[in-house]
């Protein structure tokens, strides 16, 4: 599904989820058609300058699966920021939070990753303040381990774990109070 409400292709889009959104919601950051996870839709204006504003660097949290078996050098080289090529460029990345985690219990992807039967997978979370295109799965690519899934876990402090208890699938949508949006400015 394309984070946007205009149709692009064949892809569905918000438009197509089961839910009557505000005309004046609009989403706030992007997830490409191979990733998942957690968007946040607003109408709040200053939520949203707040979070798509590059100097304010709040902090993203992604779910990676990645072929092989990530080690901790790897992680440590993710952390301290690594290059990767944006347009061409050189760029190297501010420092991050990585670190190996066990596999979340996440609905199953569709359509599936590739799975290769002699190949481990590992999970590593990795929490970023800033959000070039396709970032993580640059990251993740430059320290030898290619990304399968990526789940945006969290923006800022709302999480897909504030489901508290309900199993989130794709394509729920769940309304947050303008007290628990209150959290990002603070």
């Amino acid at each position: 599904m394309l984070s946007q409400f205009s149709r692009e292709g064949e892809h569905p889009t918000l438009a197509d989820l089961d839910f009557k959104f505000p005309k004046d919601v609009y989403p706030v950051g992007r997830l490409d058609s191979d990733s998942e996870g957690l968007l946040l839709l607003t109408n709040d204006n200053f939520l949203k300058t707040k979070l798509l504003e590059p100097r304010n660097r709040h902090v993203r949290t992604y779910y990676v699966q990645v072929e092989g078996e990530m080690t901790e050098e790897a992680c440590a080289s993710l952390s301290n920021g690594v290059t990767i090529s944006i347009n061409g460029k050189s760029y190297h990345t501010l420092p991050a939070a990585a670190h190996l985690i066990e596999e979340p219990f996440l609905p199953e992807r569709n359509p599936p990753i590739r799975f290769r039967k002699n190949i481990p997978v590992s999970w590593v979370s990795i929490s970023l303040h800033e959000g070039k295109n396709r970032q993580v799965r640059r990251m993740t690519a430059a320290v030898g381990f290619p990304t399968l899934r990526l789940v945006r876990w969290s923006v800022g402090k709302i999480s897909l774990a504030d489901q508290k208890g309900n199993s989130a699938n794709p394509g729920d949508v769940w309304e947050v109070s303008a007290k628990d949006a209150q959290r990002f400015y603070l």
